[in-house]
């Protein structure tokens, strides 16, 4: 009787131990050593590192300034900056060399009046001859319909319709040519181009939507204006991702070869950011 007692007690016993047991807290002990060293090389290299800053006296920061009428040499930069970072290429050094001050259109700020000013910068961008070139309506045997003289290209219809304001001095015989979708038909706009047209404007999407169906021709092109306003949300004609793309479409396929040949100047108008280096020494800390 009591050997089957302790039969039925071992049993019960090694029941028990069949229950899983909960599992212990593993304590990372490397992670503790890689934090403790940590703070002692920070605490023992806080030292050197101050040291090393004071012994600097000199250092060279890029810093941005917005600046209303930037340089050629400014406008030039900016420029390349944008075009390669949004095409995600590298001008080569042929077209580097190509690619000068020269191709831009600087303006000076005292040509310019209050009431209109992009007329007055563009009566000096295109010289002596100005009013004929962008005044005259009468088509000639040198002069074909549909081809422009001056672009300006924006980043909504209701900018470009600013600029067309400040440009109604060089108009009032000649009509430009509005180069946008915004209540307007690609039919009527191609049916506009079939007059002499020396001065357009318009956004991105529908001029090289007009160049493609051979409306719009580009022979005669010598600028085009490039909007640097800011929409209320900071965007700008280079900057807004979608109204981007489709500015770096139309330059690549139809302006870019133009400007490496010297047949055709950018100007990049109203506020640019550009670098300018100043100089910091521990004394203006």
């Amino acid at each position: 009787m009591g050997s089957g007692k302790e039969k039925k007690k071992q049993q019960q016993h090694q029941k028990k131990k069949r229950f899983p047991l909960q599992p212990k807290k593993v304590v990372n002990n490397k992670r503790k050593k890689e934090k403790v060293k940590k703070t002692r090389s920070s605490s023992n290299n806080g030292e050197s590192i101050e040291n090393a800053k004071s012994k600097i006296k000199v250092k060279d920061t890029k810093l941005n300034d917005i600046v209303r009428f930037p340089t050629a040499a400014q406008q030039l930069e900016f420029f390349h900056e944008q075009y390669q970072s949004a095409n995600r290429i590298q001008l080569s050094s042929l077209e580097l060399d190509s690619f000068t001050e020269t191709c831009m259109l600087e303006l000076n700020p005292d040509q310019a009046q209050i009431s209109s000013p992009l007329a007055d910068h563009m009566k000096v961008a295109f010289g002596a001859s100005w009013k004929e070139i962008l005044c005259e309506k009468e088509l000639d045997e040198k002069i074909d319909p549909g081809q422009p003289a001056l672009l300006v290209i924006s980043l909504s219809a209701l900018r470009s319709l600013d600029l067309l304001r400040e440009l109604r001095p060089l108009t009032s015989e000649c009509r430009a040519a509005k180069l946008f979708s915004k209540h307007m038909k690609i039919e009527e706009q191609a049916s506009a181009l079939k007059n002499r047209v020396n001065i357009a404007s318009g956004t991105p999407s529908r001029i090289k939507k007009l160049i493609d169906v051979e409306a719009l021709g580009l022979s005669r092109l010598a600028v085009i204006v490039l909007d640097m306003k800011t929409d209320t949300k900071g965007y700008s004609l280079l900057t807004l991702p979608q109204v981007r793309d489709e500015f770096w479409d139309l330059y690549r396929n139809y302006f870019h070869q133009r400007v490496l040949e010297g047949a055709l100047r950018i100007c990049l108008y109203d506020e640019i950011p550009v670098n300018i280096k100043k100089e910091k020494s521990n004394q203006d800390e």
